[in-house]
């Protein structure tokens, strides 16, 4: 039996990689004759660069960045050569979550309001600085909702307000009301030449009910009365954008980044990446084209998927429901196992999964986190019982 393990991150606990090798090991000890073929997958949010590193190879790249509030936080660059019909091409891949994650800092800590985006830009410095031709950035994760402020400055765009007089927005919304005009033709310039890939699990726009701000920007730690304000900051922002492209501009560059799908992603840094001249890709994709999922899949009799929360939002862009998508197309099976299943089984099956197991069910919550690898192979062990052909 052929059983295809393609899993995410358990966030917090374990990473693609990590969850991988657990179900893994599991599986074989209770259907050691399987083949088991491992492809651990991601969507663009944190673990991109392990999942793409621990696949394809190539060179980290170890650089000092900075979080979300300035201060310095390691970072890295993947490099990796490609042939293509026009010769050597050296694609970067850069995990914003870096150097604008959520995980960077402690709950009590986190605020959103001066959070910024400028240690974005030195991951992309680092990648043209070595020679790319190409960088793709995952977005997700982020603890950051400046609409991409902070990564326009760091690349040299120039805020300015109504006198003139130049203004700093690299400290997050809070840094954005007195900005008039934006001139990001410095930004633009920094990364001329190279091909800017956004790689994000989210396709919302910037602005409105479907937006940065009203959709993630509570789990960021916004509070309720504070989202119309934030927003206002935003729209602020996108204002400044077009009067810095001036009257000669055909269009309106910010308002039309804005509205593009996945201007949204990392509170809002894809809608500078967009204007940087990025185009879109769901971050899912970017990964199962550089794994091969579609080639892992041939022959395959199950698939076993999984995450640390299994919910209904798996359904936008998150890693198991596009595997099980895949799943689907070559009519094999697909299981999930999650630290937490938290939706029914008809909403199970609605998103392609057959059935989800859920390792709090198995050992309780306090294992669960305290020794999460042994318990996520307890769990595939278990779960192989009911799904391996040689039980």
């Amino acid at each position: 039996m052929r059983v295809v393990v393609a899993p995410d991150k358990f966030a917090g606990t374990l990473t693609a990689v990590e969850a991988a090798g657990a179900i893994a090991e599991g599986w074989a000890r209770r259907a050691p004759d399987d083949e088991l073929v491992v492809v651990p997958m991601s969507d663009g949010g944190p673990g991109f660069l392990d999942v793409l590193h621990a696949t394809l190879g190539g060179e980290v790249v170890a650089c000092t960045t900075t979080d979300p509030y300035g201060r310095d936080v390691p970072g890295a660059v993947l490099l990796h050569e490609e042939q293509t019909p026009s010769g050597t091409r050296v694609t970067a891949y850069v995990e914003s979550a870096q150097a604008l994650g959520l995980h960077l800092t402690p709950d009590t800590e986190r605020d959103a309001e001066r959070a910024g985006s400028a240690g974005l830009a030195t991951l992309l410095l680092t990648a043209r600085a070595r020679g790319a031709d190409r960088v793709v950035v995952g977005l997700g994760g982020s603890a950051v909702n400046d609409g991409g402020a902070g990564l326009l400055q760091g690349l040299g765009a120039v805020a300015y307000d109504a006198s003139g007089a130049v203004v700093d927005v690299a400290g997050g919304p809070r840094s954005l009301p007195s900005v008039h005009r934006l001139d990001a033709s410095a930004a633009v310039e920094a990364v001329a030449g190279l091909e800017l890939v956004v790689a994000s699990d989210v396709d919302n726009p910037l602005l409105g009910l479907f937006g940065a701000t009203k959709t993630y920007g509570p789990q960021k730690g916004l509070a309720e009365d504070r989202l119309p304000w934030v927003e206002g900051r935003l729209v602020d922002l996108v204002d400044a954008v077009d009067r810095g492209a001036g009257p000669e501009a055909a269009d309106k560059p910010g308002t039309l980044s804005s509205r593009r799908e996945g201007a949204g992603a990392a509170g809002g840094t894809g809608f500078a990446l967009l204007l940087l001249g990025a185009t879109r890709t769901p971050g899912l994709d970017v990964v199962a084209d550089a794994v091969d999922l579609t080639g892992a899949l041939r022959g395959a009799d199950l698939v076993v998927t999984g995450e640390g929360a299994f919910d209904f939002s798996s359904r936008s862009g998150k890693v198991p429901y596009g595997v099980a998508r895949a799943a689907e197309a070559v009519l094999a099976p697909c299981i999930a196992l999650a630290g937490q299943v938290l939706v029914g089984s008809r909403e199970t099956r609605a998103l392609g999964i057959d059935a989800a197991y859920a390792l709090v069910d198995l050992v309780g919550e306090e294992r669960a986190f305290d020794d999460p690898r042994a318990a996520l192979a307890d769990l595939a062990e278990r779960t192989a019982r009911t799904w391996s052909r040689r039980r």
